[in-house]
C-alpha cells in the first residue's frame, strides 16, 4: 500500500481492528460560532484572518478563500488535490471539511475504492449509475444504498480510472440544528454522523449531486483542514461479497482518538 508521507504503516491483525498510523500534527480551526469539542483536536487552534471572497467566475480555484457562517478563510481544495490514487487520497481527507449551506462537517473516517477492486462500483464498467466514478477526480459520486441511504463518495484519480473515496463518518463543526433536523435526531452524540448514510442525510444531498465539482465555490465544497496527529487503518466494512484480498485490505482510515467513527465491531484500538 502506498500512502502520502509522513506515514508509518502497522501490520493488520486478524480481529479486523484499526491499527495506528503516525502522521504529522497540525492544528484545528476553532471559532466561537462553531461547535467546540467535536473535532479530534479541539484543544488546539489557528489564527483566522479575513480575506476578500473570490469572484464566482473562477472555475478552477487554486486554494480560493471562502466565507463560511462559522469560520472564515478556509480554502477550497483545488482539482489537482484529488487526481491521485484513491489509496493515497483517502487518508488525506481526514481532518478536511465538507460544507453545504450552513452545515460544515469535519471528515473523520473514509474508505478507498480503487480500479480493479472487486468492492468498487467501477467493476461494473460505465453505466448510468456508475458513470460519475469514471469522471475526473474531485467530483461527487452519490448513490443510494438499499434504495434508502445516500452515500457520498469523492471521485479520485484521473478521468477514466473508476476510483473513489467513500466518506464514512464525520464530526459536526457548524449547523448542528440543521444536521439534527435533517437526521431527525435531537442528539449531539456520535450516532448523529457515524455512518456514510448519516453523512449524506446531514448534508441534505441526493443522487442529483453526482458529478458536482467539489472544488468550486457554492453548493457542496471540500475545504482544507488540519492533518490528524495519528491515523488508524483497518479493513473496509460491508463488502463481504468482494474477493478475500479486497475484504482484508487495510483501505479504511480514521482519525485516532476521535469518537466520531462508525461500525462498533471495528472500533479502533491503539496497540
Amino acid at each position: 500500500m502506498s500512502l502520502s508521507a509522513p506515514t508509518l504503516l502497522v501490520q493488520m491483525n486478524p480481529t479486523h481492528q484499526f491499527k495506528p498510523v503516525a502522521s504529522k500534527s497540525r492544528k484545528t480551526v476553532r471559532s466561537s460560532q462553531c461547535l467546540e469539542g467535536r473535532t479530534s483536536h479541539s484543544s488546539k487552534a489557528v489564527t483566522v484572518r479575513t480575506r476578500t471572497k473570490p469572484s464566482r467566475k473562477q472555475t478552477r480555484p487554486q486554494s480560493s478563500p471562502v466565507s463560511l457562517p462559522c469560520f472564515r478563510n478556509t480554502t477550497i481544495l483545488p482539482p489537482e488535490f484529488f487526481q491521485i490514487d484513491a489509496l493515497d487520497l483517502a487518508p488525506r481527507f481526514l481532518g478536511k471539511f465538507l460544507r453545504r449551506d450552513d452545515v460544515v462537517l469535519q471528515i473523520t473516517e473514509v474508505e478507498a475504492y480503487r480500479p480493479n477492486d472487486s468492492a468498487c462500483h467501477g467493476r461494473f464498467g460505465v453505466t448510468a449509475r456508475t458513470a460519475p466514478v469514471f469522471g475526473p477526480g474531485g467530483h461527487a459520486y452519490v448513490y443510494l444504498c438499499y434504495g434508502l441511504h445516500t452515500m457520498l463518495n469523492v471521485v479520485a484519480d484521473k478521468e477514466g480510472a473508476g476510483a473513489a473515496v467513500l466518506i464514512h463518518a464525520c464530526a459536526p463543526v457548524c449547523g448542528l440544528e440543521t444536521i439534527q433536523e435533517r437526521r431527525g435526531q435531537q442528539t449531539e452524540k456520535p450516532i448523529l454522523l457515524t455512518g456514510p448514510g448519516k453523512v449524506g442525510q446531514a448534508l441534505g444531498i441526493t443522487t442529483e449531486w453526482s458529478n458536482h465539482p467539489l472544488y468550486t465555490p457554492g453548493g457542496l465544497e471540500l475545504l482544507d483542514g488540519p492533518e490528524p496527529d495519528k491515523i488508524l487503518i483497518g479493513p473496509r466494512v460491508g463488502i463481504e461479497y468482494a474477493l478475500p484480498e479486497h475484504v482484508n485490505a487495510l483501505w479504511r482510515f480514521a482519525i485516532a482518538g476521535s469518537a466520531w467513527i462508525s461500525a462498533p465491531k471495528n472500533t479502533p484500538r491503539l496497540s
